[in-house]
């Protein structure tokens, strides 16, 4: 236990550039909870994105999150969060809020506080909305000079999207996300047609819990969990079925948790993908100490808005760089 804190909750509504279009859905905004813990002199802020997929809402978290002022208002320190509450979007915000407030009051960065390297800059994945081929198309041609696309999928046609998107970039890494789109009768045809798009790793290709055919077949491409891995209780059930995993601060619940989530997954052999929601730069700059050792960065969430935080992180083509003070950590 620490020094009693003081906690404010913001929700800020974020633009997206057009749209932003899954297997499940689209959204034309980034809708994010801010969490501040202040001891009166120094504050630290979390950023976190509610997710649908996981039963949460802007309420929840916001509920979840003043829950546990009566215990940060005793004196409930970062540690003690890991405890007090669940994996998740709320616990996300407060995480990195604490980390951040633990940063300024030593005049230490998170990464020395963590025990990491300095962070250098790093290539992120830009991600191509599903829709038609041919829109597809023409958004992977205006972006064919970055050196990492994500090609979102899941939906009848996709192998003429992935074809598409290929012939548009042909230079670019590529890299898959089906959302838990496809089926046990689509998936030989689909990584058929990765493998032939040169696709370096396909994300999350059946729902969870449906997903048992992945042992049972050759993958032909690296196949990467998402929605079937939160925390480090979710790695077991997926030997012999991922060869990665995605791993995001909203899912983890925080980077402390997110940390602990990586160093498990390696010692259990899957390698490692860094992921965001569509957020501002508050939320990817804690990502960025977590994604300095990962294969694939995907931290484009700023990218996707319309306008960032006038403090965000730097992006040059394909680069994101690490944060500033002044944002976070």
């Amino acid at each position: 236990m620490s020094a009693p804190l003081i906690l404010a909750t913001t929700v800020e509504h974020w633009p997206i550039a057009g749209s932003f279009n899954i297997s499940r859905g689209s959204k034309t905004e980034a809708v994010v909870v801010i969490a501040e813990l202040s001891d009166g002199k120094h504050f630290g802020r979390g950023e976190s994105v509610p997710y649908a997929r996981y039963g949460e809402s802007v309420d929840s978290v916001l509920a979840q999150i003043n829950a546990v002022r009566p215990q940060l208002e005793g004196g409930l320190d970062r540690r003690g969060l890991q405890v007090a509450m669940p994996h998740g979007a709320a616990r996300n915000a407060l995480d990195c809020a604490f980390w951040d407030l633990e940063a300024k009051r030593s005049r230490l960065h998170v990464y020395e506080l963590a025990g990491l390297s300095a962070p250098c800059a790093l290539t992120t994945a830009y991600t191509i909305s599903l829709g038609t081929p041919a829109d597809m198309a023409k958004a992977a041609e205006k972006s064919a000079n970055r050196a990492l696309l994500k090609v979102k999928l899941g939906a009848e046609g996709d192998e003429a999207r992935i074809a598409a998107v290929r012939s548009a970039a042909p230079s670019s890494t590529l890299i898959v996300d089906a959302n838990e789109g496809w089926d046990e009768g689509n998936i030989a045809a689909n990584f058929a047609a990765c493998t032939k798009a040169g696709v370096q790793l396909i994300e999350q290709p059946l729902p969870e819990g449906k997903d048992q055919v992945l042992a049972q077949i050759r993958r032909p491409v690296p196949v990467c969990a998402d929605e079937s891995v939160r925390d480090r209780s979710s790695l077991g059930a997926l030997t012999g079925k991922y060869d990665a995993v995605n791993i995001k601060l909203d899912k983890a619940g925080g980077l402390t948790e997110a940390l602990a989530v990586a160093a498990e997954a390696r010692r259990q052999n899957f390698a490692i993908m860094v992921g965001c929601m569509v957020a501002t730069s508050l939320a990817m700059a804690p990502a960025m100490l977590l994604a300095q050792t990962a294969r694939f960065v995907d931290l484009d969430g700023p990218l996707l808005l319309s306008k960032d935080r006038a403090e965000g992180l730097r992006y040059a083509d394909s680069l994101i760089y690490p944060p500033s003070p002044s944002l976070w950590g």
